[in-house]
């Protein structure tokens, strides 16, 4: 069984027509409905081999476990058939359903609906934006043993690792997944579910905005480390993930030790903090990481790189004192800034206050968010407060962006923690010869690189800036006799700029196929090469898909393309 849990604040479902005609039909007021507010809404899928006594019993312990951390009581079950490709019959489904309301209206205390089976339905719903509002969870009661043959079939191995298929009826014509595939950016495989195969071209686009963030830290004299993927559970117990994030980490044994493969790059960053011994001259001490994570997702709620179970984020943890908080603050913001308005995104602003599960007294949780607020007011930036939607350490400022589509998506954030420094032991020593703790900033711009790079491919329809492009110029000759001399442009153009990605399209093809190749990898430049070109010594430069053409000099083009990709505009 997989289910996916959600806190939401309100959740309306309605049958629309039945899916089985087994099933069996509707009173006039099933038909009508429900509006449920400030709900746990369990989207389930029963799967086959589950047992319906146990599974529902697993199941239930599992929805009152959340609903009390969440602090619900109002539970809606809804079977969700989409969460899993290998479902059980519908009259094993329609039981293990039926036992669970069954089983979850003896609590006290809980108000339960369900929704139809076998109905197509329309919902709607509103997730809050807390950190236990979404999790995934799978239900094993009688799981079948491994072989332990050693044997195994390799052609049926062979045979079962294809090649990805993107089915596209369901996606819209900008969709990044649609987008990746034609530029040949990127694919995904059911050997490793939920994690990027990037592509030569892909990786340009990632590699590059590592490069640029990585040269933005540096004018703010950031230092770089890298952690190991996988740590002891001792340290998620520390910093209080544990109790909230283990189902959704994965967990492996060494030599009798639990280890987690990490979700997150906190705990790590702390034990390089105390590697040595700091004293205030080491502080503000800014330390970025572009950590690779993992997390527990299930296959149904995966969606391209919006939703991945690895990915790489673009952390950094400022260590300071509390006379320098505020302009640490302020540097993060006017970064942030910088960095949105690289890529033409407008943003908002939200401070996220003190949610009802959290470590650390009331006094230190009033002060960590006066802080927030009044910085952001010295700034003058408009901001609203996203009450209760802190982590569960500190406040915090979030930065959500708006696409060309009208879309909004929460990237950057600043987090102010009092807490886990003091959980870890982080020490200074003071100009006094006192031992302090330091405060600590978390940080990410992008989040996660794999969804920026999505939302960045959707927000341009994959015509990304010259810098970012993974073909930045491409050569097209118009007849046979005129290879040679593309052949020569392509090595002054190379000589001059030695990073410039360009390549050529010499085919024996007609000048409207080599157009339109060039179009779906998105070639910011397509320079076509004739004989009236040869002749005159121009290029004829198409410029960004708007089909106009240039006639420029060589020198001229050079220097425009250089400046271009130099200033990254």
């Amino acid at each position: 069984m997989k289910a996916l849990f959600l806190h939401v604040d309100y959740i309306n479902f309605k049958p629309v027509r039945k899916a089985l005609k087994s099933v069996k039909d509707l009173s006039e007021e099933e038909k009508k409905g429900k509006n449920v507010k400030d709900a746990l809404a369990v989207l389930i899928a029963v799967e086959k081999g589950d047992e319906i006594q146990g599974s529902a019993k697993e199941l239930v312990k599992n929805i009152k476990d959340i609903a009390s951390q969440v602090k619900t009581d109002s539970i809606v079950v809804y079977p969700y058939a989409h969460l899993s490709p290998d479902l059980s019959s519908p009259e094993v489904a329609i039981k293990v359903l039926e036992e669970t309301e069954n089983l979850l209206q003896k609590v006290k205390g809980l108000r339960v609906s369900r929704a139809p089976f076998g109905y197509y339905k329309e919902f709607e719903l509103k997730v809050k934006g807390h950190p236990l509002a979404e999790l995934s969870r799978e239900i094993k009661i009688h799981g079948k043993e491994e072989n332990s043959d050693e044997t195994y079939d390799y052609k049926q191995l062979l045979r079962s690792v294809g090649k990805s298929v993107l089915d596209r009826s369901k996606l819209k014509k900008n969709d990044h997944r649609i987008i990746g595939q034609e530029m040949e950016l990127f694919s995904f495989n059911e050997v490793a579910p939920g994690m990027v195969f990037w592509n030569n071209n892909g990786l340009i686009i990632y590699n590059n905005l590592m490069n640029y963030i990585r040269e933005e830290l540096r004018k703010m004299e950031y230092k770089e480390i890298k952690t190991p993927e996988i740590l002891d559970k001792k340290l998620w117990q520390i910093s209080g993930h544990w109790e909230k994030y283990k189902e959704n980490i994965f967990l492996t044994d060494y030599e009798k030790r639990t280890f987690a493969a990490k979700p997150m790059n906190c705990p790590g960053g702390m034990i390089v903090f105390k590697e040595n011994s700091k004293s205030y001259r080491d502080l503000p001490l800014r330390v970025a990481e572009f950590g690779i994570v993992h997390r527990q997702e299930l296959s149904g709620v995966l969606a391209g790189l919006f939703r991945v179970i690895e990915f790489t984020q673009d952390d950094a943890h400022v260590f300071c004192t509390e006379g320098q908080l505020e302009k640490e603050i302020e540097n993060l913001i006017d970064l942030m800034k910088n960095v949105y308005n690289k890529f033409g995104f407008d943003y908002l602003v939200e401070l996220s206050t003190r949610p009802e599960k959290r470590i650390g007294s009331d006094r230190i949780w009033d002060r960590a968010e006066k802080e927030l607020e009044s910085v952001l007011k010295k700034n003058k930036l408009k901001f609203k407060i996203n009450k209760g939607d802190g982590a569960f350490y500190g406040p915090k400022i979030d930065f959500h962006i708006k696409d060309s589509l009208g879309r909004t998506w929460q990237l950057g954030t600043i987090q102010l923690d009092f807490a886990m420094p003091e959980r870890f032991g982080l020490e200074y020593t003071d100009k006094d010869n006192k031992k302090k703790t330091p405060v600590m900033l978390h940080r990410a711009i992008f989040g996660s690189i794999e969804r920026f790079i999505g939302i960045l491919l959707e927000h341009t329809n994959g015509r990304l800036p010259t810098w970012l492009a993974p073909t930045q110029v491409r050569i097209l000759s118009f007849t046979e006799r005129n290879v040679k001399h593309a052949e020569t442009i392509i090595k002054k153009l190379a000589d001059a700029i030695p990073s410039l990605r360009v390549n050529a399209d010499f085919r024996n093809v007609t000048m409207q196929s080599k157009v339109k190749d060039a179009e779906i990898m998105r070639v910011p430049y397509v320079i076509v090469l004739g004989d009236k070109e040869e002749k005159k010594k121009t290029l004829a430069v198409r410029e960004k898909g708007s089909g106009k053409i240039k006639s420029l000099k060589f020198e001229d083009f050079l220097k425009s393309i250089k400046e271009e990709i130099e200033e990254r505009r």
